[in-house]
């Protein structure tokens, strides 16, 4: 929000000093970017030119004698639109112009210049607020203007500016009124509000026209007659104060429309009545429906926009900005005034989507209703005094708006709880009254009416804020906190997470961090029937849908490095992931991604490859570290959507599935990429019961290898849980060290090999004692598993 010190001394009679104010303001929770001068330029006058005559060896320079009140002055100008009797501004000699340019007495062209006709660029007024006129030559100022006089001054170009950064909820103060308001209460000063008087006559307009509301996203529409307008350039004040408030003047209707809007905050739009017709009908749009706006754009609505139209259609795309159709122009003399309140959501949606403009922005921070007629009637004022105009009487107006202040309650006791302060009774008042806050108190309790320019003011604690704010939390006593003190822990979910990342980082992985958001190809990964999770208003197509997986995160980390030639990737992410079922649901997953080698020594000459078995391994010392025992966990070999099919397997834990396993399906990525996903949520779940201590035998033990033919369809699990059962108490350790296929075995066997250890921690065992639990795994594994031992 630009703020003219011009326009806000109009409503507060107040010797400002700008800089002092930017500072009140920061103080008070309204935070500039910058506050700084419509022109600097020094020593500029107001000059008329009483000789005008082309330079004798030139085309285009004019020797000029210029009557700047006390003196006459030589100049050569080489502006087009340079004429005998206008009046312009001359920059006298010393004066000095934006940018540091000093003007001096010089010899052009073989003739003396004593000052330099500016421009309005000269003076620093950027391009996009001037005339097609003002562009291309001098700036031409009114007939009325006073000989001599500072030109800066008249113009109103000596105005200073602070541009604000706004929050969001402070909609009140994108007006002149709301900052004046605000201004006020810092000041201790009553606003002044501007004239609305003006006089009326005749009532076609009521007799004949006709406002129909259709929509449920329009609370408050109301529209008034201005008839035979005079279209000419608004006045010099008014130019300067919308240069000054970013917006370029066009002509003095456009102007008091814009002027109005940023006096109220109020949007006004201006129909050409003879164009718009009687009948005005605010609706929904349909869809398809195309409509050309003001910028010369057709425009294709929805269903969620808001339009204003007649019985051939829309004309304006309510809030947003008018059509080319009712656009007034040159040839206007009839002008429909329309002052409405529209849904701020939707008008946000619909300017997001087409285009943004100071009505919109407006719209979308909410509307004071107590103002909107105002507005009307300011804009009234203004077009019979500037315009000329006829003012029709009678209002058109479809109403569902609500104009009661706010109540609320509160006491002395909880305003000081809340801001630490000691206020008296009188303090309290004070402050609602230089906020123009109607209260009514009893005792330590006050009763205050919020009006409805305050939005952001609904309940204690925002009015408590106002008084802070207007008394000054800056006049808060520092004092040390008195709390009790406990020591900080973490949660036991993100000490279980924490756990798990360091076991892995001492595994040699390495952490990664990914975006939440993916693509809907990378959504589809991995996972089959379960609908996908997009957001309403995405950054864009590959960051449209929330992941219902990590893998797809980490393959995109690997591809990333696998195509700046690093494949020797060992990483993994702890993060969570989303699903819908009843309702949407966040899960927190553990991913792993295996690529390359896993160990490499040169000058060894060894190298270890990243392996389904290496994951496994990971796999299952992440669970026996975190206490679940190897009875307890399994591994099932089972189809996987995208992983190899002959290369995955699910986890198991106390028959419960909790993840995968596997490699990644060679048509999703033909170099060897290992994945595993696990769900934390179901790990922390599990019960365990806690670690127990167990000495390590100090006797020695006896190992056994003994390599049983199978068939193929057997795995090594089914075969090691019967060994170990039938092993008993001695059988310490079982490990599976060949499988073989091949030469004297049929094409349907296979022949697995393991090392059995053997110990009793009480005493050292005998080869008896062993051969006879040897014997026994034997038989037990050939009856049950159709085993037979292999002998060489």
């Amino acid at each position: 929000m630009l703020l003219s010190k011009h326009f806000l001394k109009d409503y507060l009679d107040l010797d400002l000093n700008f800089q002092e104010v930017a500072e009140k303001m920061v103080f008070a929770g309204n935070e500039y970017e910058s506050l700084s001068k419509l022109s600097t330029a020094t020593n500029v006058v107001i000059g008329k030119v009483i000789e005008c005559k082309m330079h004798p060896e030139s085309d285009h320079l004019h020797l000029c004698k210029i009557d700047v009140g006390n003196e006459v002055l030589d100049i050569v100008c080489g502006a087009p639109n340079m004429k005998e009797g206008i009046k312009v501004m001359v920059a006298k000699v010393g004066a000095i112009l934006p940018g540091g340019v000093e003007i001096k007495k010089a010899r052009l062209a073989g003739y003396d210049s004593c000052g330099m006709c500016c421009s309005l660029s000269e003076l620093g007024i950027e391009a996009k607020y001037q005339s097609e006129e003002d562009k291309n030559g001098i700036h031409i100022l009114e007939e009325d203007a006073p000989l001599g006089e500072d030109a800066i001054s008249y113009l109103g170009l000596d105005d200073e500016v602070i541009d604000f950064e706004l929050t969001a909820d402070r909609g009140d103060l994108l007006s002149v009124l709301g900052m004046a308001y605000e201004v006020g209460a810092l000041y201790d000063t009553k606003v002044n509000l501007p004239s609305l008087s003006f006089e009326e006559e005749g009532d076609s307009f009521l007799q004949n026209g006709s406002v129909t509301v259709e929509s449920d996203h329009c609370s408050l529409y109301t529209a008034k007659l201005v008839k035979n307008v005079t279209i000419e350039p608004s006045p010099s004040w008014m130019q300067a104060r919308l240069i000054a408030s970013g917006i370029r003047p066009i002509n003095n209707v456009v102007d008091i429309s814009n002027s109005v809007m940023l006096e109220y905050g109020q949007p006004l739009h201006f129909f050409d009545a003879d164009k718009l017709g009687n009948k005005i009908i605010v609706r929904q749009a349909e869809a398809g429906e195309t409509l050309t706006t003001l910028d010369g754009v057709e425009r294709t609505l929805t269903k969620e926009d808001i339009v204003i139209a007649n019985e051939n259609g829309a004309v304006a795309l309510a809030g947003v900005m008018g059509g080319l159709d009712t656009e007034v122009t040159e040839d206007t003399k009839n002008i429909m005034i329309e002052s409405a309140i529209f849904d701020p959501i939707t008008i946000r949606y619909t300017a997001k989507r087409v285009l943004r403009s100071e009505a919109s922005n407006r719209y979308e921070k909410g509307i004071d209703p107590n103002r909107t007629e105002l507005a009307l009637h300011r804009a009234c004022h203004l077009l019979e005094k500037y315009a000329n105009a006829t003012v029709e009487k009678g209002l058109l107006k479809c109403d569902r708006e609500n104009y009661e202040d706010k109540k609320i309650d509160l006491s002395l006791a909880k305003i000081n709880q809340v801001l630490g302060m000691e206020l008296s009774k009188e303090d309290v008042l004070a402050c609602l009254r230089r906020l123009d806050f109607e209260v009514a108190c009893e005792e330590e309790n006050f009763c205050v009416m919020v009006p409805t320019r305050r939005m952001d003011v609904n309940i204690v604690e925002d009015l408590i804020e106002e008084i802070g704010r207007i008394y000054g939390f800056d006049k808060v006593e520092g004092s040390l906190p008195v709390t009790k003190l406990k020591q900080g822990t973490l949660t036991p979910s993100l000490q279980f997470t924490k756990e798990v990342k360091h076991h892995l980082a001492c595994l040699g992985l390495q952490e990664v961090l990914t975006y939440t958001l993916v693509s809907k190809e990378q959504s589809e990964l991995f996972l089959e029937n379960q609908p996908c999770i997009s957001v309403m208003d995405p950054m864009s197509e590959d960051r449209k849908y929330l992941r219902r997986s990590l893998l797809p995160s980490l393959l995109e980390v690997y591809s990333y490095n696998a195509k700046r030639g690093q494949r020797d990737l060992s990483m993994f992410e702890v993060s969570n992931v989303y699903s819908k079922e009843d309702q949407y649901v966040e899960h927190t997953k553990l991913a792993i991604l295996l690529s390359g080698s896993h160990l490499v020594s040169s000058w060894q000459n060894i190298q270890v490859a990243n392996s389904f078995y290496v994951l496994k391994g990971m796999v299952e010392s992440l669970l026996q570290y975190l206490g679940i025992g190897k009875n307890r966990y399994s591994f099932q070999k089972e189809a996987i959507k995208d992983m190899h099919p002959s290369r995955c397997a699910t986890i198991w834990i106390d028959g419960k599935q909790v993840g995968f396993l596997g490699q990644v399906h060679p048509e999703l990525e033909k170099k060897e990429v290992y994945v595993c996903e696990l769900s934390l949520d179901l790990l922390r779940e599990t019960k365990v019961r806690p670690i127990k201590y167990k000495e390590v035998s100090k006797y020695p033990g006896i190992v056994k290898d003994m390599a049983f033919v199978v068939s193929k369809d057997t795995s090594s699990g089914d075969l090691k849980k019967v060994i170990e059962k039938a092993g008993g108490r001695l059988l310490t350790d079982v490990l599976v060290f060949d499988v073989y296929e091949g030469e004297n075995l049929e094409d349907s066997q296979k022949s697995i090999a393991y090392k059995l250890t053997f110990e009793d921690p009480t005493k050292t065992l005998t080869e008896e004692e062993v051969m006879m639990v040897f014997h026994n795994i034997v038989t037990e594994v050939c009856t049950k598993c159709e085993a037979t031992l292999r002998d060489k």
